[in-house]
């Protein structure tokens, strides 16, 4: 009997985050279909561009490459480059962008390639750390439409130069994934959030 009521309250604890996203409204509630596909996209360049941040090669690299250059963080703020650490999964790490901020331990972000070839929007990222730190969370799988069960080690946030919004990262996803598709060459800086600003 204790042994079937411990399952149910994980089973609680594990899906109150997708509840408490829910509640929020449609707005801001994880998106079940798919995102539109790139093929070739990656992950990085599509940061790069969606955050300005100018930082180039492996995602897991940025950690480092930020020292000195951009502010590091373990809290998130809307624009935030959160950078995943290398592992089977992920040898060369991850970087997303965070683009809502639903409470002190759950965001939204905006990512390329975390299924393979995609742009998926406002995805659901809850942290699982001890301390409460971002440096383990678990990720919304879209191809199945729940959040996933495996964690994720990651190294933090790096904070952005300029301030962002929901609304403008929103309308400048499709740019930057475009242009990160056209970047494979050289380091251009990010012109993505520049590029769209001026054309409002």
């Amino acid at each position: 009997m204790r042994h079937a009521v411990r399952i149910v309250l994980r089973c609680l604890v594990l899906l109150a985050p997708l509840w408490l996203a829910a509640c929020g409204g449609a707005s801001v509630s994880p998106r079940i279909a798919l995102g539109p596909s790139y093929p070739g996209i990656d992950c990085a360049p599509f940061a790069r561009e969606l955050s300005g941040i100018a930082l180039y090669g492996e995602a897991a690299s940025w950690w480092d490459q930020a020292q000195g250059r951009y502010r590091r963080a373990a809290q998130p703020i809307l624009g935030a480059a959160l950078v995943f650490r290398r592992e089977e999964r992920l040898p060369s790490g991850h970087v997303s962008v965070v683009s809502r901020l639903l409470g002190p331990r759950q965001i939204q972000v905006t990512q390329a390639n975390w299924v393979h070839g995609e742009l998926d929007e406002d995805q659901l990222v809850v942290d699982v750390s001890e301390r409460n730190d971002w440096s383990q969370v678990r990720v919304w799988w879209p191809p199945v439409g729940m959040l996933g069960s495996h964690e994720y080690a990651t190294y933090g946030f790096i904070l952005p130069s300029m301030p962002a919004s929901h609304d403008e990262l929103a309308n400048t996803a499709t740019l930057a994934a475009q242009l990160a598709l056209s970047s494979n060459v050289g380091r251009p800086p990010p012109r993505a959030r520049l590029l769209s600003k001026s054309a409002m």
